[in-house]
């Protein structure tokens, strides 16, 4: 019975020390130089339909179930999307503020495969004669989500997407 509760013990102590030591918060990013100006490209970026012609996830999942509320391109337009794979899941995400030329926040909701909450931003600002775009995201790491994050790099994890979809992104706005 002592070496159970031992056992017990050193684990609930782990845990603690785990979670103490997990990274609160994450934030990535990624940018790439898009040689079209400032306007048609944030436009373009501002509706969030024009994500399917774009976006990584799209690609793996051109099947998902998606459905809009609201006016695409303005505050409170929310894309919702379902989908059984795996790195696409479910979730929604709504536009929460738009600067002219200069940046559309939006924030997410992701309900699969794991319930957690971000905040999304695109940033344009011009570059070299184009447009630098950012596209990035952040938010914070709950317990016990955040002793995950102690073994999973979110930056190189969620970074390479963005870097496809940006990469993508250049290619259609290009073209």
């Amino acid at each position: 019975m002592n070496t159970l509760l031992y056992i017990l013990v050193g684990l609930v102590l782990l845990i603690v020390v785990l979670a103490l030591i997990a990274p609160k918060s994450y934030a990535v990013s990624r940018s790439i130089t898009v040689n079209k100006p400032i306007g048609e490209v944030y436009n373009y970026l501002k509706l969030m339909k024009n994500q399917d012609h774009w976006s990584p996830w799209q690609e793996r999942d051109p099947d998902m179930k998606k459905t809009f509320t609201g006016n695409d391109g303005e505050v409170g337009f929310i894309s919702a999307w379902e989908s059984e794979h795996k790195q696409v899941g479910s979730g929604e995400q709504e536009i929460v503020g738009l600067k002219e030329n200069e940046e559309i926040t939006t924030h997410l909701r992701f309900l699969k495969p794991f319930k957690s909450e971000s905040d999304a931003y695109l940033r344009v600002n011009e570059a070299d004669g184009g447009t630098k775009v950012t596209w990035g995201f952040s938010g914070h790491n709950k317990f016990p989500m955040s002793i995950f994050m102690l073994f999973m790099n979110m930056d190189k994890a969620v970074g390479a997407d963005f870097e496809q979809g940006l990469a993508k992104l250049k290619s259609v706005l290009e073209n």
